[in-house]
């Protein structure tokens, strides 16, 4: 069960915070920096991951570890989407599935070792049944990533 950002208190964004400018901080220096034990923030920072609020994960470029190709692909559906997102999420190599209001009733974002692996790819969302269109959007640079919701 996810908590709503209101049961958020200062203290769990604080941890946020730390945890976001560097995941491997430890317990000790973590505490020191809310005001906590180590023990309350090690409590905390469970709690925050039993319940779904964060995850601890290292974070890559794509792009700088061999993978010559990322894009999103706008999904365009007949019908209700929830056929469609139940396929799309089993196939490993869409890294980040939502269903959205707009043109497209579904985004994919991908990485992918090159344009033979994306075509493939394409071509296997667009034999989902249910699916109307595909559009792809390559990205030609990855400028900006940040993962900072909850701490502010």
């Amino acid at each position: 069960m996810n908590r709503s950002l209101n049961a958020l208190d200062d203290i769990d964004r604080a941890i946020i915070e730390q945890l976001q400018t560097d995941g491997r901080t430890p317990y000790t220096r973590l505490g020191a920096a809310v005001g906590l034990s180590e023990a309350a923030v090690r409590q905390r920072v469970q709690r925050l991951t039993d319940t779904g609020v964060m995850q601890v994960v290292a974070v890559t470029n794509p792009l700088s570890i061999g993978y010559r190709r990322m894009a999103m692909i706008g999904v365009r559906t007949n019908g209700p989407t929830d056929g469609v997102s139940e396929a799309l999420r089993a196939m490993e190599d869409i890294d980040y599935l939502v269903v959205t209001a707009g043109s497209f009733d579904l985004m994919c974002e991908v990485v992918v070792g090159d344009d033979a692996d994306l075509l493939d790819l394409t071509n296997r969302i667009r034999r989902v049944s249910g699916v109307v269109s595909t559009e792809t959007f390559i990205y030609l640079d990855l400028v900006k990533q940040t993962f900072a919701w909850g701490a502010h």
